[in-house]
């Protein structure tokens, strides 16, 4: 390879980089799953998602140029050099995503690369226009490195989570609590662990919820403690396909099983309700025969998975259960009820919320009296992002970035419909891997918010002409600069929002 061929060959890689980081942290915020992957870009502008426009403009327009009787060397060269200055000007401005840069990303960052020197070495198209096309053609580069990855990658999750049940079986003198739904887990796990806080607890981290995760976290954290100690765990379990809460619960053995809600969140992955249901029900399958269930009555399903439980299950909700929520207040800074013979108050916000501490409630009454876990869900704080409630900047902010799910949207339009702010503002990205039920959904939505905000933005376009169809007037589509809301707004933040986004609309911002 003469110097002006390496030359080009480094300039091609520069130019690839972006290309590389882009899909590379895309495929890592779908946890490396092809279905959300494939259910994104179907979801998504697929060409945009990949490639971009301005490199493939780029890429064409030199092609062409090559095709000319010109011919001209300095053609690859001045495309390579552009598309090379486009990385760095990405990288230097911090625009670019970036992965978490974790070992299986750099791995598979590592090994992309390599495909791409050899497909250009091997090959020797170091002074074709094919040189050009290496930098928008990563996508595929990725692809290829993690199929090579994929029998590597199958034995090490089988070795690791192999590990953590076998750890796990040694620890004899657990509870163990799963918890599972499409909304709820984290709010329901916090309220236990909150109750339960002077008994020795693990819980699951915020986001931790697959079985590689949980696998992680067991290995990590329950070596700490003694084997024949008491010791509670209490587990979220998500999934995306049936038989992934399955193997987290043939991993982790839950005593106590908990179900919030059954919706239709990541329904596209299913393929149906149906098969989202039983992927839920697995935990109710898996607990042993003097294990306890606990089931939100006022979810649908509820009868067909208590019907499933092999051990005595206990209902809650707000109306039929075996423990049941009356009396119900919102006030601007908590709820409250009275269940059985208590009146409890707890920090929270939505009526909807009011299962989630019931389950809780009927988890932890068995351990503590009734007294104590109303004294102390007075103390209780919201995990942060989850239907958490603050002022900020002189507007009253709902922050339910954390997730967003059908059911967790209807609740929050329904909440803010009750406040008396004058001007109230929606800021949502929409809500995603809901298949063809999306545009139902979307629409639902709008009809829903109809007269209940000033002002509605969302942070990308997908679900908006749906969401308009059902609101029957236009949203906005956000860009900077923003135009900021007034003081004393309520600005209600619903699904995966940056926080610069959220920022930029507040008052005072520079």
């Amino acid at each position: 390879m003469n110097p002006s061929d390496g030359f080009l060959l480094a300039l091609t890689l520069v130019a690839s980089i972006s290309p590389l980081l882009t899909i590379t942290s895309l495929w890592q915020v779908k946890e490396w799953r092809v279905d959300r992957l494939v259910e994104h870009l179907k979801r998504e502008h697929i060409g945009r998602q990949l490639f971009g426009i301005l490199r493939p403009s780029i890429v064409i327009l030199s092609t062409l140029l090559f095709l000319t009787p010109l011919k001209a060397p300095w053609i690859i060269l001045s495309a390579l050099t552009l598309l090379a200055c486009l990385s760095i000007v990405q990288w230097v401005s911090k625009t670019q995503k970036r992965p978490r840069f974790t070992p299986k990303a750099l791995l598979l960052i590592v090994i992309t690369i390599l495909i791409t020197f050899l497909t250009i070495t091997v090959f020797d198209i170091t002074t074709s226009p094919l040189l050009i096309t290496i930098p928008i053609l990563q996508p595929f580069f990725v692809a290829g490195a993690w199929a090579l990855l994929l029998p590597i990658d199958y034995t090490l999750k089988k070795i690791i989570i192999h590990r953590a049940t076998t750890l796990r079986a040694t620890y004899r003198n657990l509870t163990v609590i799963g918890i599972t739904g499409s909304v709820g887990k984290t709010t329901t796990k916090e309220l236990i662990t909150h109750l339960l806080e002077e008994t020795t607890i693990l819980s699951t981290p915020a986001y931790v919820n697959s079985d590689m995760g949980i696998a992680y976290w067991l290995l990590r954290e329950l070596p700490a403690h003694q084997t024949d100690a008491p010791l509670t765990l209490i587990v979220e379990m998500g999934a995306y396909r049936t038989g992934e809460i399955q193997t987290i619960c043939e991993m982790v053995k839950p005593t106590i099983g908990i179900i919030t809600f059954i919706g239709t969140q990541h329904i596209a992955l299913f393929g149906s309700q149906e098969k989202l249901l039983h992927a839920k029900g697995e935990l109710i399958r898996s607990l042993p025969e003097d294990g306890m269930a606990f089931i939100n009555a006022d979810s649908p399903f509820a009868d067909t998975l208590s019907q499933w439980a092999p051990c005595p299950c206990t209902t809650i909700g707000t109306g039929h259960a075996d423990l049941t929520a009356t009396e119900i207040r919102e006030e601007h800074d908590h709820l409250s009820f009275r269940a059985g013979d208590t009146d409890y108050v707890c920090p929270l916000q939505g009526t909807h919320n009011i299962t989630n501490i019931l389950l809780a409630i009927a988890v932890c009454r068995d351990t503590i009296d009734k007294n104590t876990i109303a004294n102390r869900l007075r103390t209780f704080h919201p995990p942060s992002s989850t239907f958490s409630v603050r002022q900020e900047r002189g507007v009253l902010l709902l922050d339910d970035t954390h997730n967003a799910s059908p059911e967790s949207f209807r609740a929050a339009i329904a909440w803010a419909k009750e406040k008396p702010m004058d001007y109230k503002v929606l800021i949502t990205p929409g809500l995603i891997e809901l298949g063809p039920s999306s545009t139902r959904i979307h629409r639902e939505l709008g009809i829903v918010a109809q007269g209940v905000f000033d002002r509605i933005i969302f942070t990308n376009k997908h679900g908006i002409p749906a969401f308009c169809e059902g609101l029957q007037k236009p949203v906005e589509l956000f860009s900077y600069p923003a135009t900021c809301v007034p003081a004393g707004s309520l600005v209600v933040c619903v699904g995966r929002t940056p926080r610069s986004v959220i920022a930029s609309l507040l008052p005072g911002n520079a």
